[in-house]
């Protein structure tokens, strides 16, 4: 063969052999370049998942602050927010200001923040959080919603500080007169004056402390362990008899009516409290020779029982707070008729642990009306397709109450 043949041939072969080492060389430096420009995953696997596990709520962010991960409850809690087609962000400039910080230098924060909820604009979120350094270019941020906690601590010293006051008066008159009565010992009729006094100071007293250990026993209760269907005309009907002598001595009528024969679930005692304090309080607040009137209906699924009296009403500003503790409209009449500002406090604990609610109208000068709503508990067998709807009619008692 020729020795040019040779040469072309040899040349060929090198010049492909030459070809595939670049392509295999070029191929590596694409692979390792790859390599070198994929960054490290923030959240490593085992990492992901402990926090899939958490109870806390959790935001994962990277160096810069931008949001890579959050959990439900990070959005719940107002924390992290996404609107329209917005990368998701840190809803509050506090969390933003620490979360960069340790983006930046590392280490570990801890705060206890107050922030406006997302989805309740008028509603504040108490929430502790913590703030540490996840790999090297991540952020965790920990949270803990504390607003609950926070608002029975604050209800708790509120509680203690009104009851402390409450205890004080008449602790303090029945002192005042014991020392009164001892210096006036030589004559019977301040004697006997006083002596009345100080028995109506002890009825108040008593009165009071029984609402308060009433208030704690419904709010200790709220699991309704004991509970059984209860017939709503016996409710009704205890409850009127427990007040049988206060609107005698009032010269009040009470008249009943509506619908009978309705059932619901819960605790008959618990009920009946209820109602005597909605009675109790429609007395308190009304004139002589009126008439208050309860009633009963069933209306989609809830029996309603409602108190409508003939008082002097209730203003809309002092409406909106009839059911806070110690809360009382007229606190003159209140110390008269020995008043706690409890009761309604326990009507509305009572709505609330059986499913249910208490609401009130009213208006100055035309009276009050208050209305328990609880959900029916039918009879066994008393349900047929088809059933008469006026089965469900307006309660036949008007106390004649405006509105």
């Amino acid at each position: 063969m020729p020795m040019t043949i040779l040469l072309l041939l040899a040349g060929t072969i090198g010049l492909v052999i030459g070809c595939a080492a670049a392509l295999a060389l070029a191929r590596s430096e694409r692979r390792d370049r790859s390599r070198a420009q994929a960054p490290e995953p923030v959240v490593p696997e085992p990492a992901a998942e402990v926090l899939a596990i958490l109870s806390s709520a959790y935001v994962v962010l990277d160096s810069s602050g931008d949001v890579l991960r959050a959990s439900p409850l990070a959005y719940s809690y107002g924390i992290v927010r996404a609107t329209g087609g917005d990368y998701p962000r840190l809803a509050n400039a506090e969390l933003m200001e620490l979360a960069a910080d340790v983006g930046r230098n590392g280490g570990y924060r801890e705060e206890r923040l107050t922030i406006r909820r997302s989805s309740q604009g008028d509603s504040d979120a108490v929430i502790d959080v913590r703030i540490g350094a996840l790999g090297e270019n991540g952020v965790l941020l920990l949270a803990d919603d504390l607003t609950r906690a926070v608002r029975v601590e604050e209800t708790r010293r509120d509680f203690v500080a009104n009851v402390s006051h409450e205890l004080k008066t008449p602790v303090g008159a029945i002192t005042l007169l014991a020392e009164t009565m001892e210096d006036a010992a030589e004559d019977p009729d301040a004697v006997r004056r006083f002596a009345g006094r100080m028995q109506t100071e002890t009825r108040r007293l008593s009165h009071l402390v029984q609402e308060i250990i009433e208030l704690s026993r419904v709010q200790g209760n709220s699991a309704l362990t004991d509970g059984q269907p209860v017939e709503v005309d016996d409710v009704i009907t205890e409850a009127v008899a427990l007040n049988r002598n206060f609107a005698l001595g009032s010269r009040i009528e009470v008249a009943v009516g509506g619908t009978s024969g309705l059932r619901v679930f819960g605790s008959s005692a618990m009920l009946t409290t209820a109602m005597s304090n909605l009675i109790s309080n429609a007395i308190t607040y009304s004139d002589a020779d009126t008439r208050i009137g309860v009633s009963v209906r069933r209306d989609g699924g809830m029996v309603e029982l409602s108190v409508k009296d003939q008082g002097i009403g209730i203003s809309k500003e002092n409406l909106e707070r009839v059911f806070e503790r110690f809360f009382r409209v007229d606190r003159a009449r209140s110390r008269d008729t020995g008043g706690s500002g409890l009761g309604l406090a326990i009507v509305k604990h009572i709505a609330t642990d059986h499913g249910g609610e208490v609401t009130a109208w009213s208006m100055a000068g035309q009276g009050s009306t208050f209305t328990l709503r609880i959900p029916e508990m039918g009879h066994t067998g008393a349900v047929t397709v088809g059933g008469d709807p006026s089965r469900t009619s307006e309660p036949d008692i008007d106390p004649g109450v405006g509105g």
